[in-house]
């Protein structure tokens, strides 16, 4: 096999990936393609011999192409997005980021249209795809303070404005539906309150998809019944007790009346930092 073909090899295996991170980005599919090629013209003229992470280095050369296309965008004052994009197939793959390359909610899309380029960037490399922000802030071309900074205020953004109505009532109704479908093992009510194109966020990665995401809370009915309903940083959440100590946490945005980000908090710093209320 030649460099090349090696290399080409090794793009395609994370080709899934980046049109996930594209679509997320930029809300179309067309420009989301078109950004993934640039980032394999980039990669085809550059040494990334001693790149020891190829994932994380296309995952910030996207977000750079991305947020170069996103202000142009502005300044032309178009809107590219994909207001047909299909529901994706329920069918589940083993590249469960792709699923978001596919199809995109449309309400979601909407919602981060509301954002600057800079604060969708730092929201979905970070919410959504778990990048560091020392890596968000070299895409950026800020300190990675000003990243979280930018990251926290859209998500302050996002929540408010995926909001169901109802208000708090309301959401914390949709939450307590998921904690009782995960304690019983239930599928289908799982994905009755699962927006298609969720994505479940924790230390140990990025699950997308409603299918996949309930296969995963199905799948731990042990932990659904040691969670109680909890305020977590006054956000509606879940948190898991184990021998009387919040063991760790889950908090929710949403679209409509469905959840679509679910985030978990696992590490015993990240937990201990946070304002949990039992419920």
């Amino acid at each position: 096999m030649s460099d090349d073909e090696f290399l080409a090899e090794r793009f395609e295996a994370h080709r899934g990936h980046l049109r996930a991170v594209a679509h997320r980005m930029l809300g179309s599919r067309t420009e989301a393609d078109d950004a993934v090629q640039e980032a394999w013209l980039r990669l085809s003229r550059s040494d990334t011999r001693e790149v020891d992470n190829l994932g994380g280095w296309l995952t910030t050369v996207v977000g750079r192409v991305c947020l170069d296309m996103l202000r142009s965008r502005r300044s032309r004052a178009e809107d590219p997005l994909d207001a047909t994009a299909p529901v994706p197939s329920p069918a589940a793959g083993p590249e469960q980021d792709a699923l978001l390359a596919d199809s995109v909610g449309v309400a979601l899309l909407v919602v981060l249209e509301a954002l600057t380029p800079a604060e969708r960037l730092a929201f979905v490399l970070h919410d959504l795809f778990a990048v560091p922000y020392d890596d968000i802030a070299t895409v950026l071309g800020r300190s990675p303070e000003a990243s979280r900074q930018l990251a926290s205020r859209a998500r302050r953004r996002v929540r408010g404005a995926q909001a169901p109505e109802g208000g708090p009532d309301r959401r914390r109704e949709v939450v307590d539906a998921f904690l009782a479908a995960a304690r019983d093992g239930d599928f289908d009510g799982l994905l009755k309150v699962l927006d298609p194109d969720v994505v479940a966020r924790g230390e140990a990665g990025v699950t997308a998809g409603a299918v996949a995401v309930a296969g995963g809370a199905s799948g731990f009915a042990h932990l659904a019944r040691l969670a109680h309903p909890a305020l977590v940083d006054g956000e509606t959440g879940l948190a898991v007790l184990v021998d009387g100590r919040v063991e760790r946490t889950v908090t929710f945005a949403f679209v409509g009346d469905r959840i679509a980000v679910i985030e978990v908090v696992t590490d015993p710093e990240r937990v201990a930092r946070l304002d949990v209320t039992l419920i």
